[in-house]
């Protein structure tokens, strides 16, 4: 950003603002992500910054419009923020058309347009409705949405094809933080994974295997449960999408890494509002695991104190309950008191530490989860390739 003028021009800004959302009172109940958003939007004072992001996906619980977020952003810049219940139709182009210096808007939740929901390649990204309708609009695109950089969404890889681009203030400090941890890292490398995207992390885990990134796998959360269904030690189905085949991708990481894997020995079910705590083998039909047990939050943290690197991302269960917090309480107080590099990743970690006072003591907090997973595994990620090509494509100009 500071090799460029941004003074007086209408400037696209791609920011990740998806939030945990609380599922009682559908309120935003972390905003570490709206809070990182605003060191950009500051060094953008004196342009007409429009923002945009997405929340949640379409079906679930915390598909939700933008307008809380703007109440939020508002609250933490100070100032007025505009918003728009609108993308790409023409309550937006006129909002955008209508900006002054200084000023800033927010656009609604991009996936409610549909092309926003699927992955393009970089080139059919820029010929997109979205692309080709609002980037006449902009003088300048800035991407700073790291949290969503393995994305091939028009609103990431589509403007930098056709405007000049360059990477926001969250997105520098992430590379040149990761660089520099990169190079110090040792073994042996404990990776604990939770979150809900399954098929997202058995492509990741592979990666991190074959790199040399992950000599222990600890698992919590949903893709705990995809293992262990596996193993044949939940007996009833799932019930989530492509569970068939996730499954099988699981089993045959099982088979391919045997030593590898750690799964849950005992955990924390909901009964009339309590918890109830059991052995993986005591659990009926119909049980769901909300939380982790003690025995395997101990052994965990064993494997844990003894890692040269330690890299969490994903809860380890309903952590937003009090009842169920326990797991990702302990875990990552493991990880915050051992002696290994430790990164910390994902929005609903980075809340659960502010909320526990552990930051301080981690080497390198971010709010991606997939992202940073692929990023430590060695993958190329879309975002910054896009923003390579873009400073190539116009540097003559």
């Amino acid at each position: 950003m500071d090799d460029f003028d941004l003074k007086g021009k209408t400037v696209y800004l791609r920011v990740d603002l998806n939030c945990p959302i609380d599922p009682e009172t559908m309120e935003i109940s972390g905003t570490k992500r709206i809070e990182e958003a605003t060191e950009t939007l500051k060094a953008l004072s004196e342009a007409k910054v429009v923002v945009a992001s997405h929340q949640g996906r379409v079906g679930n619980k915390d598909y939700i419009g933008m307008d809380k977020h703007a109440k939020v952003l508002e609250k933490l810049m100070n100032k007025k923020v505009k918003y728009v219940e609108d993308v790409i139709g023409e309550a937006a182009q006129n909002a955008i058309k209508n900006l002054e210096d200084g000023e800033i808007l927010l656009l609604d939740n991009l996936r409610l347009c549909a092309e926003e929901n699927y992955e393009f390649t970089l080139e059919n990204a820029a010929k997109t409705i979205m692309v080709t309708r609002l980037s006449k609009l902009f003088d300048f695109c800035v991407l700073d949405c790291f949290p969503s950089a393995h994305r091939t969404h028009p609103s990431i890889v589509g403007f930098p094809q056709v405007i000049h681009s360059c990477a926001g203030r969250i997105v520098e400090k992430e590379v040149e933080n990761l660089g520099q941890i990169m190079t110090v890292t040792k073994a042996p490398h404990v990776i604990v994974l939770g979150g809900s995207k399954v098929p997202d992390r058995l492509v990741a885990i592979k990666k991190l295997i074959e790199n040399g990134r992950a000599d222990h796998v600890l698992l919590t959360g949903l893709i705990a449960n995809v293992f262990m269904r596996a193993q044949a030690r939940i007996k009833s189905p799932l019930g989530i999408k492509r569970e068939e085949e996730v499954v099988a991708k699981a089993h045959a990481l099982i088979g391919e890494y045997p030593d590898v894997f750690a799964t849950p020995v005992d955990i924390a079910i909901d009964k009339d509002g309590e918890r109830v705590e059991m052995d993986v083998r005591e659990m009926g039909k119909g049980d769901k695991i909300y939380d982790l047990g003690p025995k395997t939050v101990e052994y965990y943290s064993k494997l844990i104190a003894g890692a040269g690197t330690v890299f969490i991302s994903g809860p380890a269960g309903f952590f937003e309950k009090e009842n169920f917090s326990f797991g990702t309480k302990e875990l990552l107080s493991s990880v915050a008191n051992s002696m290994a590099t430790t990164i910390v990743s994902g929005g609903h970690l980075t809340t659960a530490l502010k909320q526990q006072g552990l930051a301080d003591k981690i080497n390198h907090i971010s709010t991606a989860g997939g992202a940073l997973v692929r990023y430590l595994a060695g993958e190329k990620l879309p975002m910054i390739e896009s923003l390579e090509q873009a400073a190539v494509r116009f540097k003559a100009e």
